[in-house]
């Protein structure tokens, strides 16, 4: 059976003042296309809010799981989240350039 990789994820803005999560089956193009939404039309909630910086994220190998632990998350507080993204990233570092293949 092949393998699968599910990511949930949460990128946030330069101010880290929004935070975003979604799901994605590869993280580096959508990180890309949340970043060319910013810059461009601004069509969706990230684009709008300029948040393309990635500060955490989970692989699943399941799409339900992915899909769950994602709308657990969208669920949250927000400083639930970021309870869960300084156990991840202690420093809230972009995490952007660290990721080249996942």
């Amino acid at each position: 059976m092949k393998d699968h990789n599910y990511f949930v994820y949460v990128i946030t803005n330069k101010s880290k003042s929004v935070l975003y999560t979604g799901v994605t089956n590869d993280l580096i193009v959508r990180l890309h296309q949340h970043r060319e939404d910013a810059l461009g039309n601004q069509k969706h909630f990230a684009g709008r809010y300029s948040c393309y910086y990635l500060l955490f994220f989970e692989r699943f190998g399941n799409i339900d799981q992915a899909i769950a632990r994602e709308k657990q998350i969208k669920g949250w507080k927000r400083e639930r989240k970021i309870d869960l993204i300084s156990s991840f990233n202690k420093d809230w570092k972009f995490l952007n350039d660290t990721i080249e293949e996942l």
